[in-house]
């Protein structure tokens, strides 16, 4: 045994992400004493400018969007009292198929060896005994989430560590949840054509697909903070929306699928850290 505590590795692609599908545990692991570091792999510089002014529109500065970006990011850390901020700092590659997939200095244009080296430093400073991202899909096809999976797989290798790895997702039965809780507050939701339609229902994973578990009710209010922490895109966040109450008992509970493990722990599991503690 060591003083060291232990530690978890959130890797993001963008200021709010780490609100998003993982506040709950941050929040909670910080309270049970453990340690949490989050990565945040790009600028969000294609995100929202101040009054909504979209990427591309007349008057959108990437680089201004970043700094301000930046200052919500510091500020939902501070929400969720995360141990430590990391920002490798890769532009904003937009959606896939924007312009801005191609730019120079772009995430998705980054090598993956690159990325990849700059996070196994990170990984070898920090020894994390668990490590978060999003699967091979992204959860929905974003070019920088499918590249922070690929760089955090890729970091992995390049370690002798061998924290629990694990992919955040959502019930295939939340999913239907959500659009009726998007209806009942009156979002616009058009038909999707078949090839999107099809796209989304793949989003997720069925429910007995899933590993783990974690009850963070404890931990919406916080979340619902760091997501509000990031005013810029509140356009873009359905679920401040609908208020702390509804958003506690909608957004309770965080989900995940484990894909590396030494520990043994029994699935399904409750506890990031089952098997460590």
């Amino acid at each position: 045994m060591t003083d060291r505590p232990l530690t978890l590795m959130a890797v993001h692609a963008h200021p709010d992400d780490e609100a998003t599908g993982t506040g709950g545990i941050l929040a909670r692991y910080v309270a049970e004493g453990i340690r949490t570091v989050l990565v945040t792999c790009t600028d969000g510089g294609c995100g929202d400018g101040p009054g909504g002014v979209k990427p591309g529109d007349p008057g959108h500065d990437p680089a201004a969007v970043a700094l301000m970006r930046r200052q919500e990011l510091e500020a939902s850390c501070g929400v969720l009292k995360i141990s430590d901020l990391e920002m490798l700092d890769y532009a904003d590659s937009g959606m896939m198929g924007w312009p801005s997939n191609d730019a120079p200095g772009a995430f998705w244009q980054t090598p993956v060896e690159e990325g990849a080296a700059r996070l196994a430093e990170l990984m070898r400073h920090y020894r994390p005994d668990v490590v978060v991202t999003y699967d091979e899909y992204g959860f929905y096809g974003h070019p920088d989430h499918i590249q922070a999976h690929r760089i955090t797989m890729a970091a992995l290798e390049m370690t002798a560590l061998t924290p629990k790895v694990y992919w955040t997702t959502v019930p295939r039965s939340m999913m239907q949840r959500f659009g009726e809780v998007m209806r009942e507050f009156g979002e616009d939701m058009p038909e999707p054509d078949p090839a999107e339609a099809a796209a989304r229902a793949e989003i997720g994973l069925p429910d007995d697909e899933i590993t783990t578990w974690v009850d963070t009710t404890a931990f919406s209010g916080q979340k619902f903070d760091a997501l509000a922490a990031h005013a810029s895109q509140g356009e873009n966040i359905f679920f401040l929306k609908m208020g702390k109450e509804r958003f506690g008992e909608l957004m309770g509970v965080e989900t995940f699928v484990r894909v590396r493990d030494t520990t043994g722990a029994a699935v399904p599991e409750n506890d990031l850290f089952a098997g460590l503690r």
